[in-house]
């Protein structure tokens, strides 16, 4: 990791920059697959995963024999850890849920909200180095209690044509609806056209590499809506002295595994501690299993010491990190002064694994800066708010004159004469 010492703002743009390709390197790839998949449907998406997964398996669809399978082979251990994950996440999303909003505004002109799941939801799950099943929890439960009706899940499949059966449970246990192994690009194709096999969908939720990234933006051109430009994993840690090096070095490798083009950064006005840090990764590290994945990440990352927490603040705020962790004595003004980030955590007991699996809230959240106009993914992401109003005839007498005298200044005669008719007719009877 490079260390910056107090760098000025007009450094800031390059200091926050994420390691990610240029769309015009990813988009041509895209527009293939997409012109390829919308014209030849199953065919494409079959040629597509044997091109780039190495795989092309029998069938798209999982059959209800491996969903058996997933359900008596996975450990009862594992079971119960992603039954206690369940639970965390779906009471934490069906807190979420809001009451239709009413008012009268005034005699006679009453206006309401009510929010109305999206029909058909796609989400993606990566596989390849990392298969995250726990994505599944993310994105299928909200999913779920907003009452989506389908619920559709792809997912790359392993080099046996398969997909994981931590990944078959999980998805049973949301009440997916149905799962094709199926990843990449193509996946995004299918659910954004739909093809023999694969329905087309609504709104497109998951994280994902470039490629899906600029799949799902690609996407929103054919009128199919996506969570958020997602893209590679990414981790902030602001850190005094009161941090332990051990807890901030195995934090910034969990999210330096996920894959070589993440990026986590070391934000502290105390350059002393770093060396402990440094110290720390390169212990920890030995012991990787994805430690080549890590170390490749870490080239991409950072450490930056800036003078002061209102300096530190700012460069955070500037940054919109996807995960946040704070580990210092002054936490109080930290939290208070988050304005941009997708997940915040809180103390040294509080890794960001935690939030990746188990204690409840969503791991599916903004990067690359997206965290300054995007929030995580929530209940409200899989609901629509459709606003309702009922005028009765005081109502449109009392209102009538307004709409008219500023439809007429508009120049909408039309307008105008939607209300006027009503009034006329209701003037007669009298």
């Amino acid at each position: 990791m490079k260390t910056v010492f107090n760098p000025t703002i007009d450094q800031w743009n390059e200091l926050t920059a994420r390691p990610t390709a240029s769309l015009n390197e990813v988009m041509p790839i895209v527009e293939e697959v997409f012109g390829a998949i919308q014209s030849q449907g199953d065919q494409a998406i079959q040629a597509f995963s044997e091109k780039f997964d190495g795989i092309r398996p029998d069938t798209i669809e999982v059959d209800s024999t491996d969903l058996k399978t997933a359900q008596n082979e996975l450990s009862a251990d594992l079971k119960a850890a992603i039954d206690k994950a369940y639970n965390n996440i779906y009471a934490f999303h069906l807190a979420q849920q809001t009451k239709r909003v009413q008012v009268d505004v005034q005699e006679g002109v009453s206006c309401w909200q009510e929010k109305r799941p999206i029909e058909k939801v796609g989400l993606y799950i990566p596989g390849g180095t990392a298969p995250l099943f726990s994505s599944i929890l993310m994105l299928a439960i909200p999913a779920q209690i907003a009452g989506c009706n389908d619920i559709i899940l792809c997912s790359p499949p392993n080099s046996q044509g398969k997909l994981p059966k931590e990944l078959l449970y999980t998805a049973q246990l949301c009440g997916v609806t149905k799962i094709f192994k199926v990843g990449g690009i193509q996946a995004i194709a299918g659910m954004t056209f739909g093809t023999e096999s694969i329905p087309n969908v609504y709104k497109i939720f998951g994280p994902g590499n470039q490629y899906v990234t600029v799949a799902k933006q690609m996407a929103s051109r054919y009128k199919t809506a996506i969570d958020m430009p997602a893209g590679p994993s990414e981790l902030l840690i602001v850190a005094d002295e009161t941090a332990d090096p051990d807890f901030v070095a195995s934090d910034l490798l969990s999210q330096a595994e996920h894959g070589s083009d993440s990026q986590v950064i070391v934000v502290t006005t105390k350059k002393s501690i770093l060396e402990n840090i440094k110290g720390a990764i390169n212990e920890q590290l030995q012991n990787l299993p994805r430690k080549n994945i890590a170390k490749k990440a870490l080239l991409n990352s950072k450490m930056i010491v800036l003078e002061n927490d209102e300096t530190a603040v700012a460069f955070i705020n500037s940054y919109g990190p996807e995960h946040y962790i704070i580990c210092v004595e002054n936490e109080d003004y930290y939290v208070d002064n988050v304005r941009n980030a997708g997940s915040v955590f809180i103390g040294k007991y509080t890794p960001e694994s935690a939030g990746d699996y188990a204690s409840g809230t969503n791991h599916t959240l903004p990067t690359n800066g997206y965290s300054k106009q995007y929030s995580g993914v929530n209940l409200d992401s899989f609901t629509k708010a459709i606003t309702f109003q009922k005028i009765n005839k005081q109502g449109i007498q009392d209102l009538g004159e307004s709409i008219e005298l500023m439809a007429a200044a508009e120049g909408l005669v039309g307008h105008k004469n939607a209300i006027s008719l009503r009034l006329k007719k209701i003037n007669n009877e009298v």
